[in-house]
């Protein structure tokens, strides 16, 4: 019987329903490109196909990352960008067939174009560039107190403000990095004179922008092209079927008017991408209570795995510092360095070692958690007065049983509360767990930056917020609780 049972089971694992997992399609993190990974989700589940959608991971490092390291199947890309910043050997206006060959020895295949260029440009409000006359971009030279709001990644890339600014001898010294969907406003309010652009932005024509003529042709051609990994041909051959389907489908009038209608007009991009391919969209099926219910488990789960790991790791390192003064120095030390590595950047390094989603962003919160629960160990543990050291040593308790029983629970208020900075701490930086695919809170608000929701952006900011109030009481309630009798009326003395 037992046999039987095996061999059902086995058959069972091997059958289509059980074995096969949904094939992966990432996003960056903005409108573009949030549409046309909805685009090709919906025509590889046409194709008979389960698939799977990962929103707005970042930026190109964060995607092409997880695309070599299998965390993702696809993702949409320009050609540009693979030119600049993915395979800089090549020449920049390097054609598909081109960049096809130089892809293959990396495991990476590519579709033909979609249909549009979204090269970067330069813009001004209308009004301000007729003011100043200027048309093209070796019109700015001479407005050299023109500030300029430039998007994170474009202020880095290769293609971006260092090439352009040599290119056409910009003079402009005040440039500030903005999330690109932010600098709109920003323009918008007079708060900067320029911007870069994606030359399919819906805000383009909706705000009455000028878009500067790139008279030095600095910019290359960026055709939207699908990359994905290339055993999908063998593995899911309908899914890169499916992808190179798309090839020529979409010009650059329907991808501006698609992302006008998720930006302007508030439709949800998989409508959107329904709409495009004249399908039937999912069926949302999550309202506000389910969403929050998820988003607040996904938290949690951030959150705490990565303190109990950090408080299993950082009391002994604490207790180490304290006895070993010299040594624990260096253990202070290098928590601290830790601490000094900005949290988005820790979150990427973590990706090559993890992947994206859970994992890395439980790994990042964990090392953040350190200091604080090491540093306030050792200071318990050192601020002990000498005279009750040396008291439970006259009564013959062995080292560990005075660590145990007289020295830890003296240090206990201490430890609580570099448990209790850590744990808060957690709660917002884990927000930043979205941008790696990790969910929680940090997803509604990377949307609502994206789509300038205030809503969308309430719906996470709030619920962090109260989480860290609810986290600061619990432990408080907790440090009472542990905290002896006596030793909480002396400190009420």
């Amino acid at each position: 019987m037992k046999r039987w049972i095996v061999l059902a089971l086995a058959c069972l694992a091997m059958s289509p329903a059980w074995s096969a997992t949904p094939v992966r399609i990432g996003s960056k993190a903005f409108t573009e490109s949030v549409i046309l990974g909805e685009v090709a989700r919906l025509a590889t589940r046409q194709a008979g196909v389960d698939a799977e959608h990962k929103r707005e991971l970042g930026g190109t490092s964060i995607l092409w990352s997880a695309l070599q390291h299998g965390d993702i199947d696809a993702y949409p890309e320009y050609t540009g960008t693979i030119t600049h910043e993915l395979l800089k050997n090549l020449a920049p206006d390097a054609d598909i067939p081109t960049l096809r060959a130089a892809l293959k020895p990396l495991g990476i295949g590519i579709t033909d174009s979609l249909g549009f260029n979204d090269t970067y440009a330069m813009g001004m409000r209308e009004d301000r560039a007729a003011q100043l006359g200027v048309s093209r971009i070796s019109d700015l030279p001479a407005h050299p107190d023109l500030r300029l709001g430039l998007s994170n990644e474009f202020m880095d890339r290769s293609d971006g403000w260092p090439g352009l600014r040599q290119r056409y001898g910009l003079p402009q010294t005040q440039v500030r990095g903005l999330d690109h969907a932010l600098s709109y406003r920003a323009l918008t309010s007079n708060a900067v004179d320029a911007i870069d652009l994606y030359s399919t932005d819906a805000e383009i024509p909706y705000y009455h922008l000028r878009t500067l003529e790139d008279d030095k042709h600095y910019f290359p051609h960026y055709e939207a092209v699908f990359l994905y990994r290339l055993p999908l041909e063998q593995s899911a051959p309908a899914f890169v079927k499916a992808l190179q389907a798309l090839s020529g489908r979409i010009d650059e009038d329907a991808m501006r008017q698609m992302n006008a209608m998720v930006k302007l007009h508030g439709e949800k991009e998989t409508v959107v991408a329904a709409g495009f391919l004249g399908v039937q969209p999912d069926s949302d099926g999550a309202g506000f209570w389910s969403r929050l219910l998820q988003r607040t488990v996904e938290h949690l789960r951030l959150v705490l795995v990565s303190l109990i790991a950090a408080v299993v790791l950082a009391v002994p390192l604490g207790v180490f510092a304290a006895r070993a003064r010299r040594l624990g120095q260096v253990v202070m030390a290098m928590t601290g360095v830790l601490q000094t590595i900005p949290s988005l950047a820790m979150f990427v390094f973590m990706i090559p070692l993890f992947g994206i989603g859970t994992w890395p962003a439980i790994a990042a919160l964990f090392l953040y958690s350190l200091l604080p629960i090491v540093r306030n160990t050792y200071t318990g543990l050192v601020g002990i007065p000498p005279d009750l050291r040396e008291s439970a040593a006259a009564l013959g308790l062995p080292r560990g049983v005075r660590l145990r029983q007289v020295e830890l629970p003296m240090a206990l208020r201490s430890i609580l509360a570099g448990v209790k900075t850590a744990a808060v701490i957690n709660v917002g930086t884990a927000t930043l767990g979205a941008l790696i695919g990790a969910g929680g809170y940090g997803q509604p608000i990377v949307t609502g930056i994206r789509l300038d929701d205030i809503g969308l952006i309430l719906e996470g900011a709030i619920p962090a917020a109260l989480m860290a109030l609810a986290v600061q009481g619990l432990f408080e309630g907790v440090e009472r609780w542990l905290t002896p009798r006596g030793m909480r009326l002396e400190a009420r003395q």
